[in-house]
């Protein structure tokens, strides 16, 4: 059984057996592999000295690994999956010991982007991904082929001329799917350019996967995107215009949801659509805050950003969900000490969403401010109706008196400080 090939079993609710390192919250891979349908018999953790390291074919002791082997054979697990990334060798090494599939994380993460690729550009990301990542893991499907030796010591067996053969059609096949990929983003990258031409600010929906980022843009705009209480529900972008103060819009895009230990081969296949979030004038991070887990979440999203190298956007962080959380549960003293300057808002019932678009206007359109521009200085007037909103204007014999709307990162501001009135 291969590794990414069990879509069959996934339907009829696999059993699974967990196995958490040392410091390692479990609640997260249970939502990831819940999110499949699987269903856990059982899980184990374990100790700190052995959560990590060289020790043994198994990463652990082989006392440990058989205890855990026999374990989750007692529990008639279909499979064990690790919350860490494992090599190749030891997944091998691991479905030896105990008799069934062994997968990790990542596999896991890419399952569930798999069943939740629908457009032709998120396929060919998740494919890409997905056979990036199988590669260096062919020889997991041929087991014993490779004791089928025929003739001198040396030679090459069917095990591994089957192996040479899928080994070159995953190559080929990963070329493939690069070049319609780089077509897809090609497409992408002139309705971007298109949009550019509209002097409008832009600003992007990030955060950790099912934090309702999906529901604020419905919320916000009207739009009738797919909001479901699954993990990574979205995987294209989406981008909606939004109307704020002074009669100007900014454009608003939902984006796919983060999560710990992103696998790098997602990050790689999904380069062009997490572009949109790098290009942003404004990220807007939507935390759960029914989540326990939230503060670490919202770590997480950052350090996410980080590694896209979003960093100099501005960001304004939102509190979603909060119709589900009192004023007397602990979580709220937690999530003011971490998040005293947050917005708190409610998607879904609609709760703090006017605060939300009159904070997003002051940071993208800025406030309201009254200028004079000398009649040698009209060319400023093409900048601001540019980069941001004359709301008033009157032409006067000393220059053109007007009020205006500009965001507060922009640079505009400093040159027309000295005509402020």
């Amino acid at each position: 059984m291969t590794p990414i090939d069990i879509e069959a079993e996934e339907k009829t609710h696999v059993t699974c057996f967990l196995v958490i390192p040392f410091g390692v919250n479990p609640r997260e891979l249970e939502g990831l592999v819940t999110t499949l349908s699987m269903n856990i018999v059982g899980t184990s953790f374990l100790p700190a000295q052995t959560s990590s390291g060289n020790i043994s074919r198994y990463g652990i002791g082989t006392g440990k690994a058989q205890e855990i082997a026999d374990t989750a054979q007692e529990a008639q697990a279909d499979c064990i999956i690790f919350d860490e990334d494992i090599s190749p060798t030891r997944q091998r090494n691991w479905e030896k010991l105990a008799r069934v599939p062994v997968f990790d994380r990542q596999e896991v993460i890419l399952r569930i982007f798999a069943a939740r690729a629908r457009t032709k550009e998120a396929v060919l990301q998740v494919e890409l991904a997905q056979l990036t990542y199988s590669l260096p893991r062919l020889a997991h499907s041929y087991g014993d082929m490779a004791r089928q030796r025929g003739g001198s010591y040396g030679s090459k067996g069917a095990g591994e001329t089957k192996l040479e053969l899928d080994r070159r059609s995953v190559q080929n096949r990963i070329v493939q799917v690069k070049r319609n990929l780089e077509k897809v983003v090609k497409e992408r990258e002139i309705q971007r350019s298109r949009r550019s031409k509209i002097p409008l600010p832009t600003c992007a929906i990030v955060g950790y996967t099912n934090a309702g980022k999906s529901t604020l843009l419905n919320a916000l705009t009207g739009a009738q995107v797919t909001a479901e209480d699954k993990l990574f529900a979205t995987l294209d972008p989406t981008t909606r215009r939004l109307s704020i103060a002074g009669g100007t819009s900014l454009l608003l895009t939902d984006t796919v949801g983060f999560i710990s230990n992103l696998p790098h081969t997602l990050i790689d296949a999904f380069k062009s659509t997490l572009e949109e979030t790098c290009r942003a004038h404004l990220l807007l991070i939507v935390i759960d805050a029914s989540d326990p887990d939230a503060p670490q979440q919202y770590d997480t999203v950052c350090k996410v950003l980080e590694e896209i190298g979003a960093t100099e956007n501005q960001r304004l962080v939102v509190l979603n969900k909060t119709d589900h959380i009192h004023q007397s549960d602990i979580r709220q003293t937690i999530l003011e000490g971490k998040f005293s300057n947050a917005l708190k808002i409610s998607a879904k019932t609609g709760a703090g969403l006017k605060e939300l678009t009159t904070a997003i206007s002051e940071l993208l359109a800025g406030t309201e401010t009254a200028y004079c521009i000398p009649m040698d200085r009209l060319s400023l007037l093409t900048e601001i109706r540019r980069k941001g909103c004359i709301t008033e204007e009157q032409w006067l014999d000393e220059g053109v008196k007007i009020a205006a709307r500009i965001g507060k990162s922009s640079q505009l501001q400093e040159l027309l400080a000295p005509y402020k009135i």
